[in-house]
Order: structure tokens, then C-alpha cells, then sequence
């Protein structure tokens, strides 16, 4: 009894003190530090020609679906930015099928420490491929020449970025390990001895260890309805270092909203790539359709 007196007394005060706080809500103002965007579209193309049409040419109808969410967090000196973005197309020619035109998949994220106001350090991680099967229609039987995973490149980057404001980074990495996937390799191979995007014969994927990669984004409004967004990425190895060995690529689009919902898209990449190709390759899409965005800026200053 003596026992149970001490501790309702003990306890006494404490559920007193309990009862009289007040219930903690967050407020209707609560700092967020992080900052959250997305955007989604459908596009289409079409050209109808009549059976008769003495110009030449071909009936086609063409698709495109983009879809690019961001999410990211700073707060004092840390930040950490996050990126997914799709891109696909298609298009579907009278007398040739469906065929596809464009195909990009790219995740990117990146922890920073900033030094001064525009400069900092960061280590990243990020990967680029595509999702849907390619082939070369050049030949007759057409043949698969790449597919998701075929090929991949995932690159660890370390250095320093330059971000003098919100619509341009910069980021230099004289160190960056890059792994090259080729998933089921020999799917691509034309004689056993074949090097299939840089990963040799008995293999899947590649290492490059002693590398540096340099990547720079432009994100800029073009006026109250209209944005270009860009992406450059270089890659260079340093046991092959020469001019005519090092990888560029070059994402471009260029977004103007006709109203709320309508908008009209240009966009372009552009890649030499000498593991692929000896020549410069390039693919463009112009469209027409739906593009949603939302946005939710961070408050945290």
C-alpha cells in the first residue's frame, strides 16, 4: 500500500502537467525543405494521305508519353536532389508497322555540401538506358540492336558543382567509375569475336574505373508560357583518353503551353558514342497534345 501511495503521487504532478499542454498541431505555415515538381504528357502526330496521293509518301500516326518528376531537399548547406525522367515514342506508317522513335530512362541522384553560395562538393549516382526494345530495320529480316538493360550505364561521380542559381548546374567529376550493362549480350553479337557498346566477347557488362564525367543542366523559361530544358552529359575514360574517344550527349526540350492543358513540344538528342557508332546520331520529335505540371516549391530560407 505504501508502494502504491509513493507511486500515484509520483505520477500525480506528471498527468497534471500532461493534461494542462495544450495539443501540438503543426502550423498552417510549416517550413518545408523539400521541393517537389512533376510533369506528364501525351503528344501526337499524324500526316493522312489519300490511295491516290501522286506526292508520295505514307499514312503515319505517332505517339509520344514524357513523364519527369523531381524532389529535392536543402536545408543549410546539405541538399539532396533526386530525378526521374522518361521519354517514349512511337510511330505507326501505313505499308511499314509500328516502329519506335525515341526511348530514354534516366534516374539521378545527388547529395551536395555547399562550400560558398555557388559552389559546393557532391557524390552522385545515376543511370541511363531505355525500356523498350530497338531494332535496325536497314536489313531484311529486321534485327534487335538494343533493349532495356542493353545498354545501361550507371556512373558514381565525386567532385564539385557550380549552381549560381536555380536554373543552372554544373557538376565536374575527375572521378567517375562507370558500369556498362548489356544484358544478354550475345542477343547482339554478329560473329562470337563482336564488341557489343564496349563490353567485350564472354561478357555482360564493362567497368571503367579511372574516368571523369562532366554534366551540366539547364532548366530556363522562355517566357510566361514556354521553357527549354537541357542535358549535357561528357564521359571520358582515362586508359583511352584521346579526342575521338570521348562520349557526349545532349538532351533537349522545348515546351510551349497553347492553354492550360494544350502544348507543343520540340525536343532532340544528340549522341556520339564512339562504342556505338563511328558518326554523330541524332533523333528530333515535333508534337502537339496534353502536358499536366504541378510544383510545390519549398518555403525554408
Amino acid at each position: 500500500m505504501k508502494k502504491l501511495f509513493t507511486l500515484l503521487l509520483a505520477l500525480g504532478p506528471a498527468g497534471a502537467i500532461a493534461q494542462a499542454l495544450p495539443t501540438l498541431t503543426a502550423p498552417a505555415d510549416t517550413i518545408r525543405y523539400w521541393a517537389t515538381s512533376l510533369k506528364a504528357g501525351v503528344n501526337a502526330n499524324e500526316a493522312l494521305l489519300s490511295d491516290n496521293w501522286k506526292g508520295g509518301g505514307a499514312s503515319s500516326v505517332g505517339v509520344s508519353l514524357l513523364f519527369n518528376r523531381k524532389a529535392n531537399y536543402h536545408r543549410g548547406r546539405h541538399s539532396w536532389d533526386n530525378e526521374a525522367d522518361f521519354l517514349y515514342a512511337g510511330q505507326y506508317a501505313k505499308g511499314l508497322g509500328y516502329r519506335k522513335t525515341t526511348d530514354r530512362l534516366w534516374l539521378d541522384t545527388k547529395y551536395g555540401h555547399d562550400l560558398t553560395p555557388h559552389w559546393g562538393l557532391f557524390v552522385a549516382l545515376n543511370a541511363l538506358s531505355q525500356f523498350a526494345p530497338g531494332f535496325d530495320y536497314s536489313g531484311d529480316p529486321t534485327r534487335l540492336i538494343s533493349s532495356f538493360l542493353a545498354p545501361a550505364y550507371i556512373t558514381n561521380a565525386y567532385g564539385a558543382e557550380y549552381h549560381p542559381n536555380a536554373r543552372f548546374k554544373l557538376r565536374l567529376s575527375p572521378f567517375a567509375p562507370r558500369l556498362t550493362v548489356v544484358r544478354d549480350a550475345d542477343r547482339f553479337r554478329t560473329l562470337p569475336t563482336d564488341v557489343v557498346y564496349g563490353v567485350n566477347p564472354g561478357h555482360n557488362t564493362r567497368w571503367e574505373v579511372l574516368a571523369a564525367q562532366i554534366l551540366a543542366e539547364l532548366d530556363q523559361p522562355l517566357g510566361p508560357n514556354a521553357n527549354l530544358k537541357a542535358r549535357y552529359v561528357l564521359f571520358a575514360n582515362y586508359e583511352t583518353l584521346s579526342f575521338d574517344k570521348i562520349s557526349h550527349r545532349l538532351d533537349l526540350t522545348i515546351t510551349a503551353k497553347v492553354n492550360r492543358l494544350l502544348s507543343v513540344s520540340f525536343g532532340t538528342i544528340v549522341i556520339y558514342d564512339y562504342s556505338q557508332a563511328a558518326a554523330v546520331q541524332y533523333s528530333q520529335n515535333l508534337a502537339l497534345g496534353i502536358l499536366l505540371s504541378r510544383e510545390h516549391p519549398a518555403n525554408a530560407k
